[in-house]
Protein backbone atom coordinates (compact mmCIF):
# COMPACT_ATOMS: atom_id res chain seq x y z
CA UNK A 1 0.00 0.00 0.00
CA UNK A 2 0.96 3.67 -0.87
CA UNK A 3 2.59 5.26 2.13
CA UNK A 4 1.55 8.69 1.58
CA UNK A 5 -1.46 10.30 2.58
CA UNK A 6 -4.70 11.13 1.06
CA UNK A 7 -5.16 14.21 -0.56
CA UNK A 8 -6.44 17.18 0.64
CA UNK A 9 -9.48 18.44 -0.86
CA UNK A 10 -8.22 21.81 -2.03
CA UNK A 11 -10.78 24.76 -2.30
CA UNK A 12 -11.01 26.68 -5.60
CA UNK A 13 -9.24 29.53 -6.04
CA UNK A 14 -7.26 28.88 -2.79
CA UNK A 15 -4.38 31.47 -2.18
CA UNK A 16 -0.65 31.02 -0.99
CA UNK A 17 0.03 33.94 0.93
CA UNK A 18 3.84 34.74 0.77
CA UNK A 19 5.69 37.59 0.23
CA UNK A 20 8.33 37.76 -2.60
CA UNK A 21 11.67 39.25 -2.60
CA UNK A 22 12.02 40.78 -5.95
CA UNK A 23 15.18 42.41 -5.65
CA UNK A 24 17.11 42.00 -8.66
CA UNK A 25 14.22 40.42 -10.31
CA UNK A 26 13.02 41.45 -13.88
CA UNK A 27 9.90 42.22 -13.67
CA UNK A 28 7.40 43.09 -16.92
CA UNK A 29 4.77 46.07 -16.87
CA UNK A 30 2.99 45.87 -20.49
CA UNK A 31 1.16 49.09 -20.84
CA UNK A 32 2.09 52.62 -19.05
CA UNK A 33 -1.30 54.49 -18.12
CA UNK A 34 -2.33 55.86 -14.70
CA UNK A 35 -3.20 51.90 -13.84
CA UNK A 36 0.47 50.46 -14.42
CA UNK A 37 1.78 53.96 -12.05
CA UNK A 38 0.61 52.25 -9.12
CA UNK A 39 1.93 48.79 -10.13
CA UNK A 40 5.33 49.98 -10.96
CA UNK A 41 5.22 51.96 -7.35
CA UNK A 42 5.20 48.87 -5.65
CA UNK A 43 7.76 46.61 -7.43
CA UNK A 44 10.13 49.45 -7.39
CA UNK A 45 9.74 50.01 -3.54
CA UNK A 46 10.65 45.92 -3.68
CA UNK A 47 13.98 46.33 -5.47
CA UNK A 48 12.85 44.88 -8.89
CA UNK A 49 14.15 45.82 -12.12
CA UNK A 50 11.45 46.92 -14.23
CA UNK A 51 10.92 47.23 -18.07
CA UNK A 52 7.55 48.28 -19.49
CA UNK A 53 6.56 48.04 -23.09
CA UNK A 54 3.90 50.76 -24.52
CA UNK A 55 3.63 52.56 -27.18
CA UNK A 56 3.18 55.85 -25.27
CA UNK A 57 3.55 56.67 -21.29
CA UNK A 58 2.21 58.68 -18.96
CA UNK A 59 4.30 62.04 -17.57
CA UNK A 60 5.05 60.01 -14.60
CA UNK A 61 6.25 56.89 -15.50
CA UNK A 62 8.55 58.91 -18.33
CA UNK A 63 10.14 60.76 -16.03
CA UNK A 64 11.15 56.66 -13.90
CA UNK A 65 12.49 56.95 -17.52
CA UNK A 66 14.37 59.96 -17.07
CA UNK A 67 15.56 59.01 -13.78
CA UNK A 68 16.62 55.58 -15.39
CA UNK A 69 14.31 54.08 -12.53
CA UNK A 70 12.84 51.54 -14.83
CA UNK A 71 13.28 50.93 -18.69
CA UNK A 72 10.91 51.59 -21.67
CA UNK A 73 10.67 49.60 -25.14
CA UNK A 74 8.48 51.76 -27.17
CA UNK A 75 6.13 50.09 -28.88
CA UNK A 76 3.69 47.16 -28.52
CA UNK A 77 4.26 43.85 -26.82
CA UNK A 78 6.39 41.19 -28.85
CA UNK A 79 6.29 37.77 -27.09
CA UNK A 80 10.13 37.94 -27.03
CA UNK A 81 9.49 40.44 -24.37
CA UNK A 82 8.63 37.80 -22.23
CA UNK A 83 12.49 36.42 -22.20
CA UNK A 84 14.56 36.40 -19.06
CA UNK A 85 11.12 37.70 -17.08
CA UNK A 86 10.18 36.55 -13.75
CA UNK A 87 7.00 38.05 -13.15
CA UNK A 88 4.49 40.26 -15.90
CA UNK A 89 1.99 42.58 -14.62
CA UNK A 90 -0.19 43.52 -18.06
CA UNK A 91 -2.62 46.90 -18.09
CA UNK A 92 -3.36 47.70 -21.70
CA UNK A 93 -6.68 48.60 -22.63
CA UNK A 94 -7.50 45.93 -25.02
CA UNK A 95 -8.84 42.82 -23.11
CA UNK A 96 -8.07 40.08 -25.98
CA UNK A 97 -4.19 41.47 -25.73
CA UNK A 98 -3.89 41.37 -22.30
CA UNK A 99 -5.60 37.66 -22.45
CA UNK A 100 -3.00 36.33 -24.78
CA UNK A 101 -0.32 37.80 -22.99
CA UNK A 102 -1.08 35.80 -20.22
CA UNK A 103 -1.57 32.89 -22.32
CA UNK A 104 1.97 33.42 -23.51
CA UNK A 105 3.17 33.85 -19.76
CA UNK A 106 1.49 30.38 -18.75
CA UNK A 107 2.78 29.02 -21.26
CA UNK A 108 6.10 29.93 -20.30
CA UNK A 109 5.78 29.54 -16.75
CA UNK A 110 6.02 33.13 -15.48
CA UNK A 111 3.78 34.53 -12.93
CA UNK A 112 0.70 36.69 -14.12
CA UNK A 113 -1.47 39.62 -13.38
CA UNK A 114 -3.65 40.87 -15.64
CA UNK A 115 -4.66 44.12 -14.27
CA UNK A 116 -8.84 44.54 -13.54
CA UNK A 117 -9.60 40.71 -15.10
CA UNK A 118 -9.35 38.14 -12.00
CA UNK A 119 -10.00 34.93 -14.39
CA UNK A 120 -6.27 36.29 -15.67
CA UNK A 121 -4.16 36.39 -12.55
CA UNK A 122 -1.41 33.88 -11.35
CA UNK A 123 -1.55 35.84 -7.99
CA UNK A 124 -2.98 39.64 -7.29
CA UNK A 125 -1.49 42.73 -5.70
CA UNK A 126 -2.93 43.30 -2.20
CA UNK A 127 -3.81 46.58 0.10
CA UNK A 128 -1.14 46.58 1.95
CA UNK A 129 -0.38 48.66 5.29
CA UNK A 130 3.16 49.62 5.75
CA UNK A 131 5.09 50.27 8.61
CA UNK A 132 8.47 50.12 8.16
CA UNK A 133 9.62 45.98 7.86
CA UNK A 134 5.97 45.45 9.31
CA UNK A 135 3.41 45.08 6.23
CA UNK A 136 0.17 44.06 6.53
CA UNK A 137 -1.31 42.52 3.67
CA UNK A 138 -4.85 42.35 2.36
CA UNK A 139 -6.35 40.41 -0.23
CA UNK A 140 -9.61 39.56 -1.76
CA UNK A 141 -8.58 37.53 -3.97
CA UNK A 142 -10.14 39.94 -6.99
CA UNK A 143 -13.60 40.18 -5.62
CA UNK A 144 -13.52 43.44 -4.22
CA UNK A 145 -10.85 46.21 -4.38
CA UNK A 146 -12.95 48.50 -2.83
CA UNK A 147 -13.39 46.47 0.03
CA UNK A 148 -9.06 45.62 1.11
CA UNK A 149 -9.25 49.88 0.44
CA UNK A 150 -11.66 50.27 2.89
CA UNK A 151 -9.39 47.67 5.09
CA UNK A 152 -6.24 49.04 5.07
CA UNK A 153 -7.33 52.24 5.83
CA UNK A 154 -8.63 51.12 8.74
CA UNK A 155 -5.58 48.80 10.06
CA UNK A 156 -3.65 52.31 9.34
CA UNK A 157 -5.13 53.72 11.72
CA UNK A 158 -4.90 51.35 14.41
CA UNK A 159 -1.14 50.45 13.28
CA UNK A 160 0.32 54.05 13.30
CA UNK A 161 3.58 55.14 12.58
CA UNK A 162 4.74 54.35 15.85
CA UNK A 163 5.00 50.46 14.89
CA UNK A 164 8.09 51.38 12.65
CA UNK A 165 10.24 52.16 15.72
CA UNK A 166 8.79 49.51 18.09
CA UNK A 167 9.69 47.06 15.18
CA UNK A 168 12.91 48.11 14.30
CA UNK A 169 13.88 48.08 18.85
CA UNK A 170 12.48 44.06 18.70
CA UNK A 171 14.99 43.45 15.47
CA UNK A 172 17.71 45.43 18.14
CA UNK A 173 16.67 43.27 21.07
CA UNK A 174 16.09 39.82 19.05
CA UNK A 175 19.76 40.53 17.40
CA UNK A 176 21.10 40.77 20.85
CA UNK A 177 19.45 38.07 22.18
CA UNK A 178 21.06 35.77 19.34
CA UNK A 179 24.23 36.86 19.99
CA UNK A 180 24.04 35.64 23.71
CA UNK A 181 24.77 31.78 24.71
CA UNK A 182 21.11 31.10 25.80
CA UNK A 183 19.16 27.72 24.95
CA UNK A 184 16.59 27.97 22.12
CA UNK A 185 14.11 27.07 24.85
CA UNK A 186 14.94 30.11 26.97
CA UNK A 187 15.70 31.98 24.12
CA UNK A 188 11.66 31.52 22.51
CA UNK A 189 10.78 32.47 25.93
CA UNK A 190 12.64 36.14 26.03
CA UNK A 191 11.62 37.14 22.34
CA UNK A 192 7.73 35.90 22.86
CA UNK A 193 7.81 38.34 25.65
CA UNK A 194 9.79 41.27 24.15
CA UNK A 195 7.07 40.89 21.74
CA UNK A 196 4.21 41.09 24.20
CA UNK A 197 1.10 43.56 24.52
CA UNK A 198 2.29 44.46 27.63
CA UNK A 199 5.84 45.55 26.47
CA UNK A 200 4.76 47.26 23.59
CA UNK A 201 2.60 49.41 25.38
CA UNK A 202 5.69 50.13 27.93
CA UNK A 203 7.29 51.12 24.90
CA UNK A 204 4.91 53.78 23.24
CA UNK A 205 4.43 55.05 27.09
CA UNK A 206 8.28 55.48 27.53
CA UNK A 207 8.46 57.06 23.98
CA UNK A 208 5.59 58.92 24.89
CA UNK A 209 3.32 57.48 22.07
CA UNK A 210 -0.53 56.97 23.31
Amino acid sequence: MSSLPPRLPVKKEALFPVFLKLTGKRCLIVGAGKTAEQKIAALLASGAIVSIVAPGATPKIQSWVRDEKIFWVKRRFESHDLDGIFMAVVATSAKAVNRAIFQEAKRRNILCNVVHDRAFCDFYYPAVVRRGPLQIAISTAGHSGALAQRLRQELENQFGPEWESWLAWLGEARKSLYDDPLSPRRRRTMLHKLAARKNQEEFFRRFGIK
